[in-house]
């Protein structure tokens, strides 16, 4: 076993049991990895545990605290399961006062911190609403953004100012399509101005939140050269475009994060129901209203069932969204995500999982927010296992190595297939892996958590060691 500690010493030590040489393997593996001079400046922390039993396997600096990256997630979605629930809904809904198929006033549009909903979603609430007969609404479109407070960026976000991609997409109660666009560029005849559309529909100026400025022409032969940029001001997104695309090539597609969520949901909702022919005299507007009749509602699927794009794809919007819905649930409302923080922590330390000084500022551990440790990781997955309420769904959301998620590509070679379950990590200068090895027969799987920090460069080399002390925990295991 290697022991535990704080500093790196010059040269790890191994107690060898030379009785076993499958033994003897795997403490070289670790040993090996340690040793390893691409990580001379690298801090690591290793933690290898037979679930069932508690026997340690090997241990190296597991608790000191660090940057787990996306391992964050394990404690969003063991925590999430735990105190919500497996089956725990989201609802979104449609209120009104409704007579003679007029809606008097608003149309209510409230929003609970479902990061599911979708485009279809709203189409579909809308043929309900229409189905009930209505064929007028006199008011506004009123969002309900009250479960969460005001603040759309999570914890650590603002890092990254400037980042436009879809995973630092901000967070809302009445969210839609993860708080993401699609631009799509489609060329058109030589010399022509290329078509340029936004899905959802109905956010183009000027009715909308979004203008294009510029234009990408269409050649006659060449390569894509297209150009995007973004700029967000008081709410709206300024789209700017330049370049030129071949006639007769695939349309180009981004998909990009909003600038303010707020009222993307309720643009779109207004496009549906012009679209049903339901006459609408407002606007779009954010408010509340106390004791309106519910007329339509929408519900997620079950929690199980959303975390798997947190486990396996590793998706940021779900994990921050489900994060802030922990405050919201055992806090106060509206939701903060420094109430989930609290909720959560307080979970860890609960089962035996926090370590002093610990730090969990967000959901998805992104960017640089969260300090953890590796037994910490270790005794999640080891709760969880053994958690009858949560253990399948637990384990059901994490990447199947060789099969699925972010481990897809990844220990494909191992004789047994589905043998390793298990949540992927990387950030700029840092790799991390942890979850089980799972068992041959009825003695239990073994948990891991590899954690490296400050492996800028060295990304492919810390994540191939990872996964190489993998390999020997596996054969170790299935001897």
């Amino acid at each position: 076993m290697i022991t535990s500690g704080v500093a790196r010493a010059p040269s790890s030590k191994v107690e060898s049991l030379p009785v076993d040489p499958l033994i003897q393997e795997f403490e070289a593996a670790v040993k090996h990895l340690i040793d390893n001079p691409n990580f001379k400046k690298a801090r690591i922390g290793i933690s290898v545990v037979e679930v069932e039993s508690g026997k340690k396997w090997a241990s190296f600096q597991e608790r000191v605290l660090l940057n787990p990256a996306s391992n964050a997630k394990l404690y969003t979605t063991a925590a999430s399961l735990s105190l919500l629930l497996p089956e725990y809904r989201y609802e979104t809904s449609f209120g009104g006062g409704l007579k003679g198929g007029i809606i008097e006033g608003p149309l209510l549009f409230r929003g609970n911190g479902d990061p599911s909903l979708t485009t279809q979603d709203v189409w579909a609430m809308v043929q309900e609403l229409k189905g009930l007969g209505v064929k007028q609404i006199t008011g506004d479109v009123l969002l309900d953004q009250s479960a969460y407070d005001e603040e759309t960026v999570p914890p650590a976000f603002e890092q990254q100012p400037n980042e436009w991609a879809a995973f630092r997409a901000p967070i809302s109660a009445l969210a839609l399509n993860r708080n993401t666009i699609a631009i799509k560029i489609c060329p058109t005849a030589i010399s022509q101005p290329a078509v340029v559309s936004i899905d959802p529909p109905g956010l183009m100026a000027p009715t909308g939140l979004i203008t294009v400025r510029g234009q990408v022409m269409t050649t006659g032969r060449g390569k894509n050269t297209i150009s995007l940029s973004l700029m967000g001001e008081g709410g709206r997104l300024t789209i700017g475009i330049s370049g030129v695309i071949p006639m007769g090539s695939s349309p180009v597609r981004y998909v990009r994060r909003v600038e303010d969520p707020t009222l993307l949901a309720g643009y779109v909702l207004l496009h549906e129901l012009r679209k049903a022919n339901i006459a609408i005299k407002g606007g779009v507007k954010i408010g509340r209203i106390n004791d309106v009749p519910i007329l339509v509602r929408h519900q997620s699927a079950p929690l199980s069932q959303l975390l798997y794009a947190v486990g396996k794809d590793s998706d940021n919007f779900y994990a921050e969204m489900i994060f802030k819905t922990l405050g919201g649930g055992k806090k106060r409302h509206p939701a903060r995500s420094a109430d989930g923080s609290e909720v959560v922590v307080q979970w860890a330390e609960k089962i035996g999982a926090y370590e002093q000084n610990m730090i969990l500022k967000n959901g998805s551990g992104l960017f640089d927010a969260n300090r953890v440790s590796a037994a910490s990781l270790v005794q999640i997955l080891c709760t969880a296992w053994r958690d009858p309420k949560i253990h399948a769904e637990f384990i059901a959301q994490l990447s199947i190595a060789g099969v699925d998620g972010t481990l897809r590509q990844r220990l494909r070679e191992l004789p047994f297939q589905r043998m390793i379950r298990a949540k992927t990590g990387s950030l700029h200068d840092v790799v991390a892996l942890s979850g089980y090895v799972l068992s041959p027969n009825k003695k239990g799987p073994v948990a891991f958590s590899i954690l490296f920090n400050q492996v800028e460069g060295k990304i492919e080399q810390a994540r191939d060691a990872a996964d190489q002390l993998v390999r020997a925990i596996a054969k170790r295991h299935w001897r």
